[in-house]
């Protein structure tokens, strides 16, 4: 599967990157249901830390914002999606033993480090722009003040000439 396709359904609630059931059950090929039976008969392998079900609001606005989540035409409206977090999706790997779900599981572990590292990127390149900024912004305030300047400096001198003189004038004698 491509690394693209599961970054995709990757999400960001309650300020962590999250991986919901349904997702899961069709990157694993097996049924949501198949798949949250096997966390429930496992309990003590998924913390709250692991996973976590989605409150209503949650999932409202996720559903809003997401295409695929708007069909969930099986889905028990009472229940909330569980959401997986990066620790929840590779513990999956010890309860679905399946080979496609042990493939799966390496490759949406590959997509969380490959966001984690441009995660990174951006806020190393992000903060290079800032040190830049800062060395050069005093810099370009120094030619922008002497811009400024100049351009004034033009305009009083084409005021000056411009304006009518008053007193002798030696050209009109």
């Amino acid at each position: 599967m491509e690394l693209q396709t599961i970054q995709n359904r990757i999400y960001e609630v309650r300020g962590q990157k999250v991986m919901l059931d349904f997702d899961l059950a069709d990157l694993y090929e097996v049924e949501t249901k198949v798949l949250n039976q096997a966390v429930k008969r496992n309990p003590n392998r998924f913390p709250e830390r692991f996973m976590f079900r989605l409150k209503v609001k949650e999932w409202d606005k996720m559903r809003s914002q997401i295409v695929t989540a708007s069909d969930q035409s099986k889905r028990n409206i009472n229940a909330t999606p569980f959401a997986f977090t990066e620790h929840g999706v590779t513990m999956l790997a010890s309860v679905l033993r399946s080979d496609i779900a042990i493939r799966m599981n390496i490759a949406i572990v590959d997509a969380f480090i490959s966001l984690k590292e441009f995660a990174l990127n951006h806020k190393v390149i992000a903060e290079k722009i800032r040190e830049l900024e800062s060395k050069y912004d005093t810099q370009f305030k120094d030619i922008y003040d002497a811009i400024n300047y100049l351009l004034q400096k033009d305009k009083l001198e084409i005021e000056q000439k411009e304006r009518k003189r008053i007193g002798f004038d030696i050209k009109n004698t």
